[in-house]
């Protein structure tokens, strides 16, 4: 931890002391640690932060992912995953490919993490018959699934209320919303970028009604486009806001923007410095939310081992396939196994611990997978 006087003449002296007692930063606050030179000196104080919330643990979890298709009504201008139905690169995974998937991989998940692009013909029966028959191949496993853009889609699909489709979901099996489809609350961003998608106001909302019926979720944030690092933090101050009333989000996941692929491939991907403070400034504004990923499929598995240092607890998990990241030119591998992540995490120095979808402990000894 650096020295107080030196947090003032980097002009952080008050939010030095807000850190220290605890106290809620402000959105100013938020902008002037964007703004602060010194990487280190911005992490230092998310570290403290971290260590005071969860100590020396880092998380994660044996989870398997599964993009059932890329077909999508949604453009987003950001998205090299989705296509137009009957594009070359389109796929839509049956049934009985996707239980195969998920019987594959043995019966020690902890999660399944299913998500896909806006289908414009799949019925929502469709996937309640599909958790339902994952919820009997992986009965011990939490299913997180669809994102609040999937079921806001599902509810105009079906001309259903958001309530009505979050109640089928949740009678069908799902736990858990994975936070997708936030990427920056701004409605200028989305105009330029994603005008036919849900809006910031509309995420937050079916959000809200999940939280209410019980059905917790995480929440994301893309950046490194064409957003203000002020729209930055004003997204997780409206984040931060909905969690004071809710209290139903488990984790906050700074997604960096994957350019490749894109209507926007000539945009330079995000630096590793601009990574690790958005993980710490994360950790600094979001002082309700107990968890904060490093999701190493984005970032690479060396940056999200540094991020643990700037503020994120959490590695995510073994994943096994991800589409969506890598389709927009993601690096990272493809999988990882229990022991290479237990690893990975003792060796930056924390303390490794398997956890389900709600971050309680699983327990399990690594033997090697």
């Amino acid at each position: 931890m650096f020295e107080q006087g030196y947090y003032k003449k980097l002009g952080l002296g008050e939010i030095f002391g807000k850190v220290s007692e605890g106290k809620r930063l402000s959105i100013e606050d938020g902008e002037r640690l964007f703004g602060c030179p010194d990487v280190l000196a911005v992490g230092s104080l998310a570290h403290l932060a971290r260590t005071r919330i969860n100590g020396q643990k880092a998380y994660y979890v044996v989870n398997r992912h599964i993009n059932y298709s890329n077909v999508c009504v949604n453009g987003c201008r950001f998205c090299a995953f989705s296509r137009k139905k009957g594009d070359r690169l389109a796929f839509e995974l049956s049934e009985e490919q996707i239980l195969e998937k998920v019987g594959s991989s043995g019966n020690n998940l902890t999660e399944v993490h299913v998500v896909g692009g806006c289908h414009p013909d799949l019925p929502l029966v469709f996937f309640e018959n599909l958790i339902g028959k994952i919820k009997e191949l992986q009965p011990q496993a939490m299913i997180k699934a669809f994102t609040a853009v999937e079921v806001a889609h599902f509810a105009k699909k079906e001309a259903i209320s958001v309530g009505e489709v979050l109640a089928r979901l949740k009678g069908a099996g799902v736990r858990m919303l994975p936070g997708g489809g936030a990427e920056v609350f701004s409605d200028r961003v989305r105009k330029l970028l994603c005008p036919e998608k849900l809006d910031g106001r509309g995420w937050l909302e079916v959000v809200r009604q999940a939280h209410e019926m019980g059905i917790r979720s995480n929440a994301t944030m893309l950046y490194g486009h064409i957003e203000t690092v002020r729209e930055r933090v004003e997204h997780m101050a409206a984040l931060r806001e909905l969690q004071d009333v809710t209290g139903g989000f488990v984790c906050f996941i700074p997604l960096a923007f994957q350019p490749s692929n894109t209507p926007l491939g000539e945009m330079a991907p995000t630096t590793g410095v601009d990574d690790l403070k958005t993980i710490a400034v994360s950790r600094l504004m979001l002082d309700n939310f107990a968890h904060i990923k490093a999701y190493w499929v984005m970032l690479t598995v060396k940056l999200a081992q540094t991020a643990l240092y700037f503020g994120a607890d959490d590695f995510d998990g073994t994943v096994v396939e991800e589409k969506i990241g890598h389709m927009a030119g993601a690096q990272s591998q493809q999988a990882m196994t229990r022991s290479e992540i237990e690893g990975i995490i003792r060796a930056a120095g924390f303390d490794p611990v398997e956890r389900d979808s709600l971050f309680g402990a699983v327990g399990r000894k690594v033997t090697g997978g």
